[in-house]
């Protein structure tokens, strides 16, 4: 279809004016109004206002200016169809074949601004109004909808002299529909938010491309990362290889574990979303051996996160040993140096991660399943002593802090620790006393100070008294675990007889 008659509305007039002097090349016919219409006579062109080109006047403050028969019957007309054309006649009516428009910029405002009635001024109804007639009538009419289309659009038009291609249209159409439910998606979540309606009857979900990753979990699976809508990614890759499928899946899971750890203390060591040491020491140097020492095997190829700087000394240990990903809370100039020296390395600077409230989604088939996160932070009110034992303010706080650590991992979930540190995990297993039992086997292995006690934490309740049973013969002195089990009453007595401490959680927290 040869472009004669092009309508722009813009909010963001990056770009325009390589497009003007391409329009103007061609001999295209420019309609526009308002702030476009002004820059694009500033910027030299000729250029027709809409009110002269309808006749009638922009009202209520601008909301109406596009929304005109003039307009859209320009756009949606079918150019082959008898009876349209008759229509376009018998009311002196005009085609435009091009529609160059980009929407109120919502989101920025939203982010910047939190007076409602400024936002709500800021939802576009003339730009996605038109850019859906326009793509709806792909066949006869071209759609830009976005700067990032300008390069194609000049060259399509230029290699077809003055002319767009069914091809290119069709292209530019569904990128449009894309663009608009987009917008779409932004402004219902905004209003979801407003209401606390996280789980509305249509749930719509926009996600922004970030690349495609080599593949998935394996080879012959194709993958990609994709931000969502409106939401910065807050890690930054400062070195080594492009991350995988696999790289991402486990760098959250250890991110999510790290940062729930008090602040500028923690270490975890993580393989296969799966935690293999976890550490908390003021000594960070020795936060990092400690998670380490829990599981020296497993570390292999795995993962570090420190959620604090990570300094030249601690870098020299790490490098030590073959990880894939090193993740901190920034880290020293030196540090730097050293940790780059492997090149392959890949070097994350965490700095400005937030654990936030977020939907977990998991897809199967034509459904998905959504869920709030899993952050609550614990404290002493969370739990109840059920057992004759006391615990001392030292047994409970290294019980809440095995406890935390219990529910990052994969269940069901075994987590043995003394002095704040992690001495043996048990995890994914579908029995509980398998669980204790690799978790129990993994401490065996372990040189550690016999005089340290030994608490234990259990993601979900004992259903019956043996998984409790080895951990007390294991050497375990106090365990927390979730209530709700029908013999809830037979392990406490069953606790009592042994001399524990044992403690009740108000919550599960099952992780598959």
């Amino acid at each position: 279809m040869k472009i004669k008659r092009a309508l722009i509305s813009l909010s963001d007039k990056k770009n325009l004016k390589n497009i003007l002097k391409i329009l103007k090349k061609y001999n295209v016919k420019i309609i526009s109004s308002g702030g476009t219409f002004k820059k694009i006579k500033k910027l030299g062109f000729n250029c027709t206002k809409v009110s002269e080109f309808t006749n009638f006047p922009e009202i209520l403050n601008g909301r109406v200016k596009t929304l005109h028969p003039k307009i859209h019957a320009g756009i949606l007309n079918k150019r082959s169809n008898r009876s349209d054309q008759r229509d376009m006649k018998k009311n002196n009516l005009y085609n435009i074949d091009l529609v160059i428009v980009n929407f109120y910029p919502f989101e920025e405002i939203q982010k910047k601004n939190k007076i409602q009635t400024k936002i709500i001024e800021n939802i576009d109804i003339g730009g996605p109004t038109m850019v859906r007639a326009a793509a709806k009538n792909f066949k006869f009419v071209t759609t830009i909808s976005s700067i990032e289309q300008y390069e194609e659009f000049e060259k399509e038009i230029t290699k077809n002299n003055g002319y767009t291609s069914l091809k290119f249209r069709q292209k530019m159409s569904e990128e449009a529909f894309t663009i608009t439910g987009k917008y779409d998606a932004i402004i219902s979540n905004y209003f979801s938010d407003l209401s606390k309606n996280i789980f509305s009857k249509n749930k719509i979900i926009s996600y922004e491309k970030i690349e495609d990753l080599r593949y998935g979990e394996n080879p012959h699976q194709t993958a990609a990362i994709y931000n969502l809508q409106g939401k910065k990614d807050q890690i930054k890759q400062l070195s080594g290889k492009k991350l995988s499928y696999n790289n991402y899946n486990d760098l959250y899971s250890a991110l999510q574990l790290s940062k729930s750890l008090p602040f500028n203390r923690g270490t975890v060591i993580l393989k296969h979303s799966n935690p293999c040491g976890v550490s908390i020491d003021t000594n960070k140097l020795k936060s990092y051996l400690l998670a380490l020492k829990c599981d020296t095997v497993s570390a292999y190829g795995g993962i570090v996160s420190c959620n604090f700087k990570i300094s030249k000394k601690l870098a020299k240990e790490i490098n030590k040993l073959y990880f894939e990903i090193v993740i901190g809370n920034g880290f020293d100039a030196d540090a730097l140096k050293v940790l780059k020296k492997k090149k392959n390395l890949r070097i994350i600077d965490a700095n400005k991660f937030l654990l936030t409230e977020q939907l977990n989604t998991i897809s199967n088939s034509n459904t998905v399943l959504f869920q709030s996160t899993d952050n609550k932070k614990f404290n002493k009110k969370n739990f109840k002593v059920v057992s004759k034992t006391k615990p001392t303010r030292e047994t409970m706080n290294n019980l809440i802090f095995a406890f935390n650590v219990c529910r990052f991992v994969k269940s069901n979930a075994i987590v043995l620790t003394s002095n704040y540190s992690t001495i043996g995990i048990g995890s994914g297993q579908t029995s509980r006393v398998d669980s204790c039992k690799i978790a129990i086997n993994k401490m065996r292995n372990l040189e550690k100070n016999s005089n340290s006690k030994i608490y234990a934490a259990s993601d979900a309740f004992f259903p019956f008294v043996d998984g409790l049973e080895k951990l007390v013969h294991a050497g375990v002195s106090a365990v927390i675990q979730p209530s709700g089990s029908i013999r809830d009453k037979e392990v406490i007595k069953f606790a009592n007889k042994l001399g524990i401490t044992l403690v009740f959680s108000n919550s599960r927290h099952f992780k598959h």
